[in-house]
């Protein structure tokens, strides 16, 4: 089910309240999905935040971030995004700006933190790679670009992946790329 198709009604039910209840918190439908969306957004970013304080490499950190967002929407067969920007594209622009800073910040972090263990390359200019992940990233993403009829996600993101790594790292770091692609 889409945000288009769940009513109010459908909510109230899945939850066994009533749509009065639903209304003392939210003032309409809107606001609801408002505050799911940024609710998820936290809890993402949070994990995501607990993935780059746990991994080893910034080589590691950007495959087990993968593993994360892929099990996040498995079985997600309508990107919740875009039907987001379809019904609510208001929110979607919000969510989107903060999808933009958060990417550009944590992506800029591991740059620098793989240039300083020798991963990647010291010539790299990290305000313009990390805003071409960003937008490579959300390009994979884009249905009309990639459609999982022609593109399997895991697979498309892996290759995404690669593809972003072998462009700016060292020796070591392709050692450690190659550790990650033959297991």
């Amino acid at each position: 089910m889409g945000f288009k198709s769940v009513t109010m009604d459908h909510i109230a039910q899945e939850m066994g309240i009533s749509k009065k209840t639903i209304y003392n918190y939210f003032k309409d439908k809107t606001e609801l999905v408002k505050s799911v969306t940024f609710n998820v957004y936290a809890s993402v970013t949070s994990v995501i935040g607990q993935i780059k304080k746990d991994s080893l490499d910034p080589i590691s950190e950007l495959y087990d971030i993968q593993l994360f967002i892929m099990k996040f929407l498995k079985g997600e067969k309508n990107s919740p995004l875009y039907q987001l920007q379809k019904y609510y594209p208001l929110i979607h622009a919000e969510l989107e700006k903060k999808q933009f800073n958060f990417m550009i910040e944590t992506t800029a972090s591991s740059l620098k933190n793989g240039i300083k263990l020798g991963l990647f390359r010291k010539d790299i200019n990290v305000d313009f790679i990390s805003r071409l992940y960003f937008i490579g990233y959300k390009g994979t993403k884009n249905p009309i670009i990639f459609s999982t009829e022609k593109f399997e996600p895991n697979l498309l993101m892996q290759s995404y992946i690669e593809y972003h790594l072998r462009g700016i790292v060292t020796e070591k770091g392709l050692k450690k790329l190659n550790h990650f692609i033959n297991n």
